[in-house]
């Protein structure tokens, strides 16, 4: 299967069409809001996304399965290459709910364990972000053209910025960021922290709380085609290719440094499974 600007272009267009209907749940003044068996919400603009994204990949990829978060049941194993798309069809469900519009379409192709193409895509602020390997990193808003994106590269001396979940702070980051000095918080929700790393507008995203493979890979992918890293805090990168477990270790998403990671993070526990 060829990786190109042609099949990037075709998983942005599938991300709008979805954007699109999210939008139209969200204009609603009320819609209906279940809890899932893990006291996740779900919406009906969850399930219009994914069904949308499922039909769009399967007419466009009918040979790759696809593994989405309102469908785990649904997913076979990756082909026989070890691809296989990974989709997450509103993320950020908590944000949608508040209607503060930091929620996002996700979409990755998966290959031995590596994502090699993301696509997230914010409706409500009009932007998407995407990438791919072999054809670079790029942010484009509203009806203005793609832009090419790069992390930052933080200088010793230099304030960090550090970009933090609205709806998920854990106990264990302010202990952290003293160590890791002077700092500045950005808060925001869904995927789009990992994009903030990757436009360079901030330096780096730690992540000490639960999130599922769904949740970081096309965000991922956009960060590490622009020159950064996600990685676990051991300092290995965080990777899909073991599908025995849903939920990702704790990670670290960064641009440009000196900074030795797995040094800041030693006395982290390594996963939410291993807290107390």
């Amino acid at each position: 299967m060829r990786i190109d600007s042609g099949l990037l272009c075709s998983i942005e267009d599938i991300a709008r069409e979805a954007g699109a209907a999210i939008m139209t749940v969200y204009g609603r003044e009320d819609f209906g809001v279940q809890v899932k068996s893990d006291d996740s919400p779900l919406t009906e603009a969850d399930a219009a996304a994914h069904l949308l994204i499922s039909r769009r990949l399967a007419a466009l990829t009918p040979e790759l399965p696809l593994l989405s978060e309102e469908d785990v049941a649904g997913f076979g194993g990756p082909d026989a290459a070890g691809r296989y798309w990974l989709v997450d069809p509103l993320d950020g469900t908590k944000e949608f709910i508040k209607r503060n519009g930091e929620f996002t379409v996700n979409i990755a192709l998966i290959e031995q364990g590596r994502p090699l193409l993301g696509v997230v895509y914010a409706p409500v602020l009009e932007t998407m972000y995407a990438a791919a390997q072999g054809v670079g990193a790029f942010k484009q808003t509203g009806d203005g053209g793609r832009t090419a994106i790069r992390v930052a590269e933080h200088h010793t001396g230099e304030i960090w910025k550090v970009v933090g979940s609205r709806s998920h702070a854990g106990d264990t980051l302010p202990a952290v960021l003293q160590r890791l000095g002077e700092h500045e918080l950005i808060s925001m929700g869904s995927s789009l922290k990992f994009c903030l790393v990757a436009e360079g507008s901030a330096d780096v995203y730690p992540r000490l709380g639960p999130t599922s493979l769904w949740d970081t890979a096309a965000a991922q992918c956009v960060v590490e085609q622009a020159g950064g890293k996600v990685v676990q805090l051991s300092g290995e990168p965080l990777g899909y290719g073991n599908l025995a477990v849903i939920l990702n270790p704790f990670f670290v998403v960064h641009g440009q440094s000196g900074q030795d990671w797995p040094a800041l993070f030693a006395d982290v526990p390594e996963s939410a499974a291993k807290v107390g």
